[in-house]
């Protein structure tokens, strides 16, 4: 990180946008869309390919703008967010033109004869709306969906990190015709105004509480919705797992971005005969990862405002602290921390936490755990260490949740192959890769009948030929 770069410490209040230029840039896009511009897939890998080139030659903008916004670390910011994007887009770079021809799919002998299709068609203007823990990825992974599939898109940053949302802006504005992609930036205010508009898709990413006001909008008009959310996503430790591996793993997952990833491991479910053991392998991986006073390491995010660190420093008092528990609120640090003898009536365990504080809980047998975890709203991740593969299968089939690991944590993510998303209250849709195209069009059935032959038996008048058709069915 260069030493010119400076922390701010302060959220400037957005700059609520004008209502009356979204009107009019929402009506430009609509323009654009229905003249067919974007149906090309000539069209679409072009733009693709100007976004994987502009987001490459601003790469030190987008490193300096999150660590001014909540001291994120370089290797963080490239690794999940510029690294990241730029494997999606070389992804659907590659499979697009194979992705959008018409899928032909196997004939019933009731059409007979005829061929059937898929077709993807683009949804038409698209709201991308962003979160503020990962705002490079979480707004142009959506965007590279929605292009791939031929939609025009607003953008809709963070307010909350307004160093990143001014460098998106600056370059979607110089890589693409706003009628095409544009973004609008501003707090509660634009989020409202935008909500309130009539968009074809819409695609949030942030908390449950806000995917609730979300969708209650979109229903308005019955816009489709997908909602990337959250939720308390357990890891669970058997007594057979490699404790020194398990407790790297967890710490990496759940110390990234100082903890405020929507896939970190919120809370631990360990069994009880090795809980110790593996507090202290966690003490050990903290220290490795971030040295003897994590607030001096350079690899260590901040919490994003005053407002959420006030809200993880009350949990502090949950428990007892084993590890960590250092903070300051000047620079809105909270150190990596392990809470032991928590209970789930304690107020670290009734949300999800977003941030680097871990609380333990124990149980006895397997069953006991799956059922703790089941009791719960359905989590967006969960991660299962044990060597047993049996009990591997076991968590996999009895537990509902978006996705996850067994033996690691947050890795599902890095494979652009795998469809990502929550469940339940965590969320609504999945996403990347072909599952992004997918996701933004509309997959129209197409039957195409010939003219050689027409039976007559499916016309009426029926007169008695149910028996005969009962027959056909049958055989079918």
């Amino acid at each position: 990180m260069n030493s010119t770069n400076t922390f701010v410490t302060k959220v400037i209040p957005a700059r609520e946008a004008d209502p009356q230029a979204v009107l009019d840039l929402l009506q430009q896009q609509r323009a654009f869309f229905a003249g067919g511009h974007t149906l090309d897939v000539s069209f679409r890998k072009e733009q693709l390919q100007r976004l994987l080139e502009a987001v490459r030659s601003h790469e030190q903008e987008l490193i300096d703008a999150m660590y001014t916004d909540f001291r994120k670390p370089a290797f963080e910011t490239f690794t999940t967010e510029i690294g990241f994007v730029e494997k999606e887009l070389q992804l659907v770079l590659k499979n697009i033109v194979r992705w959008a021809r018409p899928k032909a799919v196997s004939e019933t002998l009731l059409n007979f004869p005829a061929r059937s299709y898929i077709y993807s068609q683009p949804y038409g203007v698209a709201l991308i709306i962003g979160p503020w823990n990962y705002p490079l990825q979480l707004v142009l992974n959506p965007l590279i969906g929605a292009l791939a599939a031929g939609n025009c898109a607003i953008i809709k940053p963070s307010e909350l990190t307004p160093a990143t949302s001014a460098v998106i802006a600056r370059l979607i504005a110089k890589t693409f015709d706003p009628r095409l992609v544009a973004v609008v930036e501003g707090g509660v205010s634009t989020t409202q105004h935008l909500l309130a508009q009539r968009f074809n898709y819409i695609f949030f990413t942030g908390s449950t509480q806000v995917g609730r006001v979300v969708m209650k909008a979109a229903a308005e008009h019955l816009t489709p919705v997908t909602l990337e959310l959250g939720g308390k996503s357990p890891v669970i430790v058997a007594e057979d797992a490699d404790l020194g591996l398990a407790a790297r793993r967890i710490a990496w997952g759940k110390f990234m971005n100082a903890g405020q990833t929507c896939v970190a491991p919120d809370y631990l479910l360990v069994q009880e005969q090795v809980k110790d053991e593996l507090i202290e392998r966690l003490r050990i991986a903290i220290q490795e990862f971030y040295g003897d006073s994590p607030r001096h390491s350079p690899d260590f995010a901040r919490i994003i405002n005053d407002r959420h660190y006030q809200r993880l420093n009350s949990y502090l008092q949950d428990g007892v602290v084993r590890i960590g528990g250092q903070h300051d609120a000047e620079s809105r640090f909270i150190a990596p921390t392990v809470l032991d003898q928590v209970d789930w009536q304690h107020p670290v365990m009734q949300d999800e936490i977003f941030g680097p504080i871990l609380p333990v809980l124990t149980y006895t047998h397997l069953d006991d755990a799956i059922r703790q975890v089941n009791a719960r709203e359905k989590p967006l991740a969960l991660y299962f260490f044990s060597s047993d593969k049996w009990e591997q299968q076991q968590v996999l089939e009895q537990v509902h949740f978006g996705g996850g690991c067994i033996n690691d944590t947050i890795s599902h993510l890095i494979n652009p192959k795998l469809p990502f998303g929550g469940v339940g209250e965590s969320g609504v849709g999945s996403y990347h890769g072909r599952a992004s195209f997918e996701l933004f069009s509309n997959q129209k059935s197409v039957v195409h009948r010939g003219t050689w032959l027409d039976l007559p038996l499916r016309y009426p008048p029926y007169g008695n030929r149910l028996a005969l058709i009962k027959k056909v069915f049958k055989w079918l």
